[in-house]
């Protein structure tokens, strides 16, 4: 049985925990407020008698921000590869606070034309740009933070707290929902989300100022300083070293593209489907969504916990299965649904099956890289893929519908799913992957203690995540 941790370790743990966790909640909650107001602010800013086109222009906007979100990840996943993971987190919690506010008091087609689609277009951009950097930076931060037979679980509090943003604005819009009318919702009570989530994230920046560094990066930084690097450190955090770990990096656009489509398609676009395709009371719809999503936000830890006892592959495979074969029935029945309990039962259902990779894919990327590029490993081609096929899910299924083949949207989140899929058959199992120098000493110490034996954990861990300590 391992060693227990000193008491301050574990306290430190959790207050990295806490810390990381509600900064990400606060970032995530301004990305998809967007989304969630978007049924009442879409007129606001393009004309129109048709709500599917405007719609699909406030969708189209939504799509763009993720345009932005690998030159956040390059340029942030850098900084926290160079400067540290803490000096990220505050500047992403910055940049997203500025954008929220733009949101707020952005001018309406009616006072100026199109400029307030301009400004909608900059804020987005503005937010898409942080998010790309905010992803990979708690990320690794969770990752680093947590014990090493506790990263899956200390990882899966990203997708905890990503839902919870999204259910904290989905929260206000049902307060909002029966507290304003929908005239006055329409008029101006879709700005109060977005002032709400400036003031925020101004808390959480004090609240991240206040964070320690993680120990792997400090000891990434003291072993530079100290002259002890067996590569250039003036390539730290650039595209140059990433271009070393090229195969992790497509792993990592490969692993994310079936997850972040079925992850978009069952939260920020199941409203919209129940509301334009079920036919289901705006009211109702957001109601399903968030009961589902709060079951969802709760099994994140228990799915992590798994993974650390049985490994990152089982969880993967059986996502990426069930989206592949479940997705075609599963949104069928969706669009026919005639009541509360029926959509909310499909609506787990599919979220119960995407729990699979939300949980534990922080982990597996952080785990595919070494500390001098984890950051920038994870940010860049995560936000591509995201950008490619997260970001244009919820504007591919509005297009398919508006042309009149809706259900090939349906076969679009299978055929990405299958593609992960093979992926994830293919690629070894990161769980046991050291992370930094002591945990690759430890796993050497271990082998020989085993007198030599292959097959030790240390083995696996250098050959699934090619950890700082070893030439590529």
């Amino acid at each position: 049985m391992p060693a227990q941790p000193p008491a301050d370790e574990r306290r430190k743990r959790r207050l990295a925990l806490v810390g990381g966790s509600l900064g990400n909640l606060v970032e995530w909650y301004d990305w998809f407020v967007y989304a969630s107001f978007a049924i009442y602010f879409a007129d606001s800013f393009f004309p129109g008698d048709n709500p599917t086109t405007q719609l699909m222009n406030t969708a189209g906007i939504f799509a763009v921000g993720f345009l932005m979100r690998p030159v956040g990840g390059w340029i942030l996943g850098r900084a926290a590869d160079r400067h540290g993971r803490k000096s990220a987190l505050t500047l992403t919690v910055t940049m997203m606070s500025v954008a929220a506010l733009l949101i707020a008091v952005a001018p309406t087609y009616g006072q100026a034309g199109y400029f307030g689609a301009l400004v909608l277009l900059l804020a987005r951009l503005l937010q898409g740009m942080s998010i790309g950097g905010e992803y990979a930076a708690s990320a690794t931060y969770l990752t680093e933070a947590s014990a090493r037979n506790r990263r899956g679980l200390g990882s899966s509090f990203q997708y905890v707290s990503m839902t919870c943003g999204q259910l904290l604005g989905l929260g206000i819009l049902i307060t909002l929902q029966h507290t304003l009318t929908t005239a006055q919702l329409e008029s101006w009570g879709w700005r109060l989300p977005f002032v709400l989530g400036a003031l925020f994230a101004v808390i959480v920046f004090w609240l991240r100022r206040r964070l320690q560094e993680t120990d792997a990066f400090k000891e990434e930084s003291a072993s530079a300083e100290a002259g002890g690097e067996a590569h250039d450190d003036s390539t730290r955090g650039t595209l140059k070293a990433l271009w070393q770990y090229r195969r992790q990096a497509g792993l990592v656009m490969a692993l994310t593209l079936g997850g972040t489509v079925a992850y978009y398609t069952y939260t920020t676009y199941l409203t919209k489907y129940l509301v334009g395709s079920a036919g289901m009371e705006k009211t109702t719809a957001t109601l399903v969504s968030f009961t589902a999503l709060t079951l969802f936000a709760v099994l994140q830890p228990f799915a992590g916990m798994l993974s650390d006892r049985i490994g990152r592959r089982p969880l993967l495979i059986t996502f990426a299965v069930g989206c592949t074969v479940g997705t075609y029935p599963i949104m069928t029945a969706l669009g026919s649904a005639s009541s509360y309990w029926s959509a909310l039962g499909l609506s787990l259902l599919a979220l119960v099956i995407v729990t699979g990779y939300t949980s534990i894919n922080a982990a597996v990327k952080a785990e595919l890289f070494p500390t001098r590029v984890r950051a920038l490993g994870v940010a860049l081609p995560y936000a591509i893929a995201n950008a490619l096929f997260g970001g244009t899910a919820e504007y591919v299924a509005l297009w398919f519908k508006n042309s009149g083949h809706e259900t090939m949207f349906f076969w679009y989140v299978s055929g990405c799913a299958l593609i992960s899929l093979v992926t994830y058959v293919l690629m070894p199992d990161t769980r046991n992957a050291a992370l930094s120098r002591a945990e690759a000493e430890a796993d050497d110490e271990g082998d020989d203690m085993d007198g030599g034996k292959g097959g030790g954990k240390g083995d696996q861990g250098r050959s699934a995540a090619a950890p700082a300590e070893a030439a590529h």
